[in-house]
């Protein structure tokens, strides 16, 4: 599975469209659900990694944002951000090729994020909390609505 992640991560690197990084979901029989790549570069979106675009992709196409069932295959160890919305899709297995200090030595970095959750680095963002009671009127509609929790 990982080969095929790697080869779809390659034809959108060769183009340009973003960097090494390829991920493909299977369900748990080894079906393939979505196989995507970084095109951070042809999207202009420094959202659109690999495994987000997997994400994205079978989610939509099993019409579910419960990925439970799934396994995650990914030429690199996730972000953050892909590490969050990995947790955040309930998929509960992920197989990885490089990691975190591989793609710091070609320039990502990722490690600066994972300092900054440790630290609360100021130099990297700044975060203040305002309107708390506002915010809390806003959560509580949510909650005295019923709404779904996900």
């Amino acid at each position: 599975m990982l080969e095929k992640a790697i080869e779809e991560a390659r034809k959108t690197m060769n183009k340009n469209m973003g960097g090494p990084f390829g991920a493909l979901i299977t369900n748990k029989d080894g079906k393939i659900i979505s196989i995507a790549s970084n095109t951070v570069l042809y999207d202009h979106d420094p959202t659109a990694h690999a495994e987000i675009n997997a994400i994205r992709i079978a989610s939509k196409k099993l019409n579910t944002h419960d990925l439970s069932d799934c396994i995650l295959y990914t030429t690199a160890y996730p972000c953050p951000m892909c590490m969050s919305a990995i947790i955040w899709a309930n998929i509960k297995h992920i197989y990885y090729g490089m990691d975190v200090e591989d793609s710091a030595r070609i320039g990502f970095r990722d490690s600066a994020i994972y300092d900054f959750f440790k630290k609360k680095d100021e130099s990297i963002l700044k975060i203040e909390q305002i309107d708390k009671d506002k915010c809390r009127v806003l959560f509580e509609e949510y909650v005295n609505n019923n709404k779904q929790i996900y």
